[in-house]
């Protein structure tokens, strides 16, 4: 390998999604990670995952995956829920650096949080036909826990349009939310990184009583935790050394940067259009 492409304390931290939704990992990683730099990729051209084959979301996750390595990036937090479920395994065989996924840390949160053991998880259609929510909650939550899943898939476009809090976001929210609160969940996992952009509907439409799981401060923490143990975790930076933070997307750079900074709540001062086919 050549030595400038070995990943070092000063490489970025690399993150990736189907789209906007994993802006709200990046945002737990700026708040826990302060001294991070980070290159965000965002597959909104090809998005939503959720409704793609098996194959098709190994595929996208891995073309994502190449790109952050070529931006010699020292980590890469897989902020899709759908990807996490279906590509871990290939993006870790194939990355040789620290690879973190969203779903272990979002069901260790959802077991210590229930009061009753009825958990109701949200995702993509791939990630409930998956499974993998379903059985990780079951391996860490009390015997006895009653897990209800329910696909959302429409969540994903909402997020992505910027409907976070109109009344077609609330009308949709009602509607795939129904069973769950007729099945008196007290926490609700919300299974796909796009959803927290919707969480105010969300909660309205579950019951201020429901408490929501978003993995993201979850995923944040362990990518700290993991730093640290392999040591690549940044110091505290001179003044002269400012924190870079770098965005991509596969779909309108310009519709990105205006999306984006209105949910990070500070401007995203460029972004870049990228042609993913390529890796």
């Amino acid at each position: 390998m050549n030595p400038d492409a070995i990943p070092s304390l000063r490489s970025p931290v690399g993150i990736f999604d189907s789209g906007l939704g994993g802006l709200t990992v990046l945002k737990e990683v700026m708040r826990l990670l302060p001294d991070e730099d980070t290159v965000y990729f965002g597959d909104s051209g090809r998005a939503p995952y959720g409704t793609k084959s098996h194959d098709t979301i190994v595929k996208f996750a891995l073309q994502d995956m190449r790109f952050l390595l070529e931006h010699r990036v020292k980590a890469i937090v897989i902020a899709c829920n759908t990807a996490s479920a279906h590509a871990f395994d290939p993006i870790r065989e194939e990355a040789g650096i620290p690879v973190l996924e969203v779903i272990g840390p979002g069901a260790r949160a959802a077991a210590a949080a229930t009061r009753t053991g009825r958990i109701g998880i949200i995702g993509t259609q791939a990630t409930v036909d998956s499974g993998v929510y379903l059985r990780a909650v079951e391996t860490l939550a009390p015997l006895g826990v009653v897990i209800h899943q329910q696909a959302c898939p429409l969540f994903v476009g909402l997020a992505e349009e910027g409907w976070w809090e109109n009344d077609i976001a609330r009308r949709v929210a009602a509607e795939y939310l129904a069973p769950l609160k007729r099945a008196g969940i007290d926490t609700l996992v919300l299974g796909c990184t796009h959803y927290p952009l919707l969480k105010r509907v969300i909660q309205e439409a579950i019951g201020p009583e429901v408490r929501l799981i978003d993995s993201a401060a979850e995923v944040a923490r362990a990518a700290k935790a993991r730093l640290e143990q392999v040591g690549l975790l940044h110091g505290p930076r001179a003044d002269a050394d400012p924190v870079r933070h770098a965005y991509y997307t596969s779909d309108s750079a310009e519709r990105f940067r205006q999306l984006g900074g209105a949910f990070l709540r500070h401007e995203v001062p460029e972004a870049h259009k990228v042609e993913i086919e390529r890796f």
